[in-house]
């Protein structure tokens, strides 16, 4: 996990005090915290220079007995180059910044690996969403034979 994670955590560490949840993120005792980071992100003269050194250093603790981390190391153990599993990887990090408080990077990216995580639950392949197959299905448009829209003549 830290391999696929690299520079986005610091460290992956197995926890035994996880109950329920397969994964969490904890932050150094003198780095911000989750709501002090997003305030200082927030701000409009912000010194870049210093949010290196006062950002949290994440650390990803998994829960070992959790049915999700088992499977995802089953099937990592499998094929160490599945894309699968480094989505699944970086899905879980992902909804741990959320529950943990911090603000995702990068939504869109986050978005497109939920939905391609959906579609293979579904097992739909990448070639049958087209966007252009809906457009097939929607009646043509009609032209006005007026010439000018209705905001026109009240003018």
């Amino acid at each position: 996990m830290k391999d696929v994670l690299d520079e986005a955590v610091e460290k992956v560490v197995v926890s035994n005090r996880l109950a329920d949840s397969p994964c969490c993120l904890v932050t150094g005792e003198y780095g911000w915290t989750a709501n002090m980071e997003r305030i200082m992100k927030a701000q409009a003269l912000r010194d870049d220079s210093q949010g290196a050194y006062m950002s949290s250093k994440k650390t990803l603790e998994i829960n070992p007995q959790n049915s999700i981390i088992i499977a995802l190391r089953e099937k990592a153990d499998a094929d160490q180059s599945d894309k699968t599993v480094k989505d699944l990887i970086y899905l879980l990090y992902d909804t741990s910044l959320l529950t943990s408080g911090f603000s995702l990077e990068e939504p869109a990216t986050f978005s497109a690996r939920i939905h391609r995580l959906v579609k293979l639950g579904l097992s739909i392949d990448d070639d049958d969403d087209d966007d252009d197959d809906d457009m097939e299905d929607l009646p043509p448009m009609e032209d006005d034979d007026e010439g000018e829209s209705a905001m026109e003549s009240v003018d």
